[in-house]
């Protein structure tokens, strides 16, 4: 009996083993592919929702073939697919490694006007969110000084108004705040700080938030 134990116990040992092992075969990364290979594979993915997938084919894309001329199209279209599916954070990812690499190309623009947006709809809530706000609006104002005659220039104008305006706002309601702990001067001086960012930040409309997220603003 003892011996039938041992033989099924050796059994199952083995089984688990060569089963890993297989395991592990199927799941070999693949390399030394041709830059289209890895191109068809990323494009396919990113259609199939599968962007953490897409982005290690990228990633085998720029590794194998890092002077491929499918590289800026693969660095696109990933970082729209992020951006589409607002994950901002990794669509800016790859407009920065875009600009690092082809900022001289004549759609340079273009990525920083995306970028621009891709920053501007992450930004959610003007009270938490100041340094995304700031960085923003840096990059908008280096837009316009660097890309005057840009296409996309009244584009980044509007997006620069509007931060502008929630700026504006931010620091109305800090002097708000301190009118109402009967701190004149900190108010006057948060006040003024609203009207350099808009000259009238009375008129601003406040924007419509949703009930349960005005608890917490």
């Amino acid at each position: 009996m003892k011996k039938i134990i041992i033989t099924l116990a050796l059994l199952a040992f083995s089984f688990f083993i060569f089963s890993g092992c297989s395991g592990k075969t199927k799941s070999i990364q693949e390399y030394n592919k041709p830059a289209a290979y890895w191109y068809n594979k990323m494009t396919k993915q990113i259609s199939k929702y599968q962007l953490e997938e897409a982005d290690d084919t990228f990633t085998s894309l720029e590794a194998e073939h890092r002077n491929s001329p499918l590289i800026p199209s693969a660095i696109m279209i990933i970082a729209s697919a992020h951006m589409q599916e607002e994950e901002y954070q990794m669509a800016n990812y790859y407009f920065d490694k875009y600009l690092k690499r082809f900022s001289l190309k004549k759609e340079a623009d273009y990525i920083r006007y995306l970028k621009i947006k891709s920053n501007f709809m992450a930004f959610k809530n003007r009270y938490r969110e100041q340094k995304l706000l700031d960085e923003t609006l840096k990059e908008t104002n280096e837009f316009l000084m660097r890309y005057p005659k840009s296409e996309y220039i009244h584009l980044v104008q509007s997006i620069k108004s509007r931060l502008l305006m929630a700026k504006a706002m931010f620091d109305k309601e800090i002097a708000d705040l301190y009118g109402r702990i009967d701190k004149p001067k900190a108010q006057e001086f948060y006040n003024n700080k609203a009207k350099q960012s808009w000259a009238k930040p009375n008129k601003i409309q406040e924007a419509d938030i949703p009930w349960y997220r005005s608890i917490f603003e």
